[in-house]
């Protein structure tokens, strides 16, 4: 195991990441904005070392910084988390350039698996089922407009480096590509520098399924079971929950094999998450498919569902297969027990256009004894603290688990209901109308709206 380790992020997964590290027995050094510097979360760590100024690009976002800072304050390995560095091939290779031990996939993988069309080309090699569109990257107007045609509207540009919806437009006609797709190329540009787009069927109804996966270097990879993560805002997942209520047994267990065999088929090391759509009926040869959408070569945000359902420590088995250890378990070994659910806690005022909400944070108390279930809080937050406006606005992540949904759903209304966070505005309304409505409890829902809430 490393003797000490950077970690070059922030808040929450800095904290989350700093617990697997003092449990495996190293010591930690975090990397910090001015922003951050003297944060009462920087407490966590044995040290902590400011690299810049408040704004990412001059912090979090510096390469060179990051690596220099963990040279030389003795660390053997960098753990970068999510967001910022985490899914940079060019960062991970820096990193292996100065010995140190980048905890995730070889660049190489990263940077197949980051570029969309390259993983789709690699996972269905793999066997795992496509969405219908173009058969490579489109190089013109006209060849996009073709390739709509054939498909079938509406359809949906994507940008091959894009995230975050930038880069994405939803088109019901050729006329409408023909004006999005020079708008699309020109907004990957700017925000990847990279242009390269491909068509797919744009799917209305479908709902998102991830499975997590993780491999070690010695060729083994098993899977860890699905994530539901269909309640979402502007492509970013709110609530995600395990076991899918989409889902039956039979195949929850063939995707999850499916799964893990693609990772083990591209040499993949580390944790990763493989992003599935799941078609809805009437959509001809596709109705109740899972078709492969991307996959994520980090941890995700939302892991502590998975661990709360299987019982393995998904960051302490990151540090194990990096450190050039097997893993600790066998598929065999992986059994899914009760129900999770998670709800993503964020200084966002819902009621208001979900406009952020920096500052003080004058109570924060999230109760643990809220039953049926068991509830963890995965946070950063202290009464007291700063909500920066600088950064992601995610402040806490609740979650429970329960013998049953029923009893999952029970607690965490429980808990919410209970939870005090003053200071600011919270997601926590828009949570509760969730949670309340017809169509979770039931499990019927989709990414087309959410559940309980004013479109």
């Amino acid at each position: 195991m490393f003797r000490k380790l950077c970690i070059a992020n922030r808040g929450e997964v800095a904290v989350r990441i700093a617990r697997a590290a003092r449990q495996a027995g190293a010591r930690t050094m975090c990397v910090v904005s001015s922003a951050d510097e003297g944060a009462p979360w920087t407490e966590e760590f044995d040290e902590t070392v400011c690299i810049g100024g408040p704004a990412p690009g001059s912090s979090y976002l510096r390469a060179d910084a990051v690596v220099q800072a963990a040279r030389q304050a003795g660390c053997s390995a960098v753990h970068p988390g999510w967001g910022f560095l985490a899914e940079n091939a060019r960062f991970a290779a820096l990193c292996e350039q100065h010995g140190l031990t980048f905890i995730g996939p070889r660049p190489s993988i990263m940077e197949r698996m980051g570029l969309k069309w390259p993983a789709k080309v690699a996972m269905r090699a793999a066997g795992l089922d496509l969405t219908p569109g173009s058969e490579g990257l489109l190089e013109t107007v006209e060849e996009a407009v073709s390739v709509a045609e054939s498909t079938g509207y509406p359809v949906i540009l994507k940008a091959d480096a894009g995230g975050g919806g930038r880069g994405m437009r939803i088109c019901h006609s050729a006329d409408e590509v023909r004006t999005e797709f020079p708008s699309a190329r020109a907004e990957a540009i700017s925000a990847f520098g990279n242009g390269a787009m491909f068509l797919e069927k744009y799917v209305t109804g479908g709902r998102h399924i991830e499975f997590q996966v993780i491999g070690d270097s010695y060729g083994a990879a098993v899977h860890l079971y699905e994530r539901e993560c269909s309640i979402q805002r502007n492509h970013q997942k709110l609530i995600e929950e395990s076991p899918s209520p989409a889902l039956d047994d039979a195949t929850r267990k063939a995707l999850g094999e499916r799964a893990a065999q693609a990772a083990a088929s591209i040499g993949y090391t580390g944790a990763g998450t493989i992003e599935f759509l799941m078609h809805p009926e009437g959509e001809g040869a596709t109705a109740g498919k899972l078709c492969f959408m991307e996959m994520n070569t980090r941890l995700q945000v939302e892991h502590p569902v998975t661990e709360m359902v299987t019982g393995i420590d998904i960051v302490r088995e990151q540090l194990r297969v990096a450190a050039a250890g097997p893993l600790g378990f066998t598929q065999q070994g992986v059994s899914l027990e009760g129900h999770a659910i998670e709800c993503r806690i964020n200084a966002e005022d819902p009621s208001d256009g979900f406009k952020p909400s920096p500052g003080k944070v004058d109570v924060f108390d999230i109760p643990l004894d809220q039953g049926p279930g068991r509830v963890r809080v995965d946070t950063h937050m202290t009464e007291g603290a700063e909500v920066s406006p600088y950064y992601d606005s995610l402040i806490a992540k609740v979650i429970v688990h329960a013998a049953t949904r029923a009893d999952a759903i029970t607690t965490m209304e429980n808990t919410l209901g209970a939870a005090r966070i003053e200071g600011i505005a919270t997601t926590i309304p828009l949570h509760l109308a969730v949670l309340g409505s017809p169509e979770f409890r039931s499990g019927q829902y989709d990414t087309r709206t959410i559940p309980g809430w004013p479109a």
